[in-house]
């Protein structure tokens, strides 16, 4: 059936229009800082000899314990590393936790609560996604993982990250009806952009599927050094776009991944870079950017 309001007959989502980065309203953000740059650690729980898996070696039969070993390494010695890491940069952090970490790595993610970074919501775990489940079963996942994080946190969490980036037609009114702010499952843009939902609007805070160590190291192979490059180069064109445009610099992670010692010492070099553009850029979470985004809105500025 031809869609009557673009005459075309490909079917289409209906969470955002077509606007152009170049005719958009202009902003700045915090003291006049044109580039936003948040870091988002995925602090993920898999289960053991079930379940969908991040694989290092595929092909294997569970108990799959190569890839489960690896993962794990993630939580028990990478992350502290990841830690030291940030520490020494003075660099804040958006931790995406599957809330099963609370039960499995206990005194984890209370470390990153006394850095005072963010805790956001990736789901229960990363053995399930919820873009397979039925309505009154996404919305239960959904539910369990906010209340959990809620409990141990003494406040609901502000943005949503899916496990695998999994969507329903519905989920983003589940995560608006949720209470949620921010989703960062939609990567089509640079700037912070609002979807629509059956009850009102979400804001859609751009999530780095490119610059992000599980798809380029584990995906295509990519080697720390090249992934290294990646992000300084990256870097240093989003700050020279961002003259024109106020844009978002997002770095995904994985402990499990980036974590590995010989990916550190390149990594390193590339946090060292953006850091020593502190003094022209905004180091923030994507709570941050989400509440900035929607302060401007509040006082009447249009964004696409």
């Amino acid at each position: 059936m031809q869609n009557p309001q673009t005459g075309s007959r490909l079917a289409t989502q209906n969470r955002y229009a077509y606007a152009p980065i170049t005719a958009r309203a202009d902003y700045s953000w915090p003291e006049g800082k044109r580039l936003a740059v948040y870091v988002a650690i995925n602090l993920e729980q898999y289960s053991f000899g079930e379940g969908l898996r991040e694989e290092l070696v595929g092909g294997g039969h569970e108990p799959d314990v190569l890839n489960y070993s690896w993962r794990d390494y993630g939580n028990r010695v990478a992350i502290w590393r990841l830690k030291a890491l940030f520490d020494a940069f003075d660099l804040p952090i958006t931790l995406l936790v599957n809330s099963e970490v609370y039960a499995h790595a206990p005194g984890l993610i209370e470390a990153f609560r006394t850095r005072g970074d963010e805790i956001a919501a990736h789901g229960r775990t990363n053995s399930e996604a919820q873009g397979l489940l039925d309505e009154a079963g996404e919305a239960a996942l959904i539910a369990e993982a906010t209340q959990t994080i809620a409990r141990q946190e003494g406040k609901p969490p502000a943005g949503w990250l899916g496990p695998w980036l999994s969507e329903s037609p519905v989920t983003p009114d589940l995560l608006h009806e949720a209470g949620y702010r921010y989703v960062m499952d939609w990567c089509m843009d640079d700037q912070p952009i609002w979807l629509k939902t059956r009850q009102g609007r979400l804001l859609s805070v751009p999530y780095p599927q490119e610059l992000n160590d599980s798809s380029t190291i584990v995906g295509r192979r990519a080697s720390a050094t090249d992934f290294a490059t990646m992000i300084i180069d990256q870097f240093d064109e989003m700050l020279a776009q961002s003259e024109a445009q106020p844009l978002v610099f997002g770095l995904a992670l994985h402990p499990y991944v980036i974590g590995q010692p010989f990916r550190l010492r390149p990594f390193r070099r590339a946090l060292a870079h953006i850091a020593a553009h502190r003094d022209r850029i905004w180091a923030t979470t994507g709570s941050g950017i989400a509440d900035h985004v929607i302060g401007l809105d509040k006082a009447g500025l249009a964004l696409g």
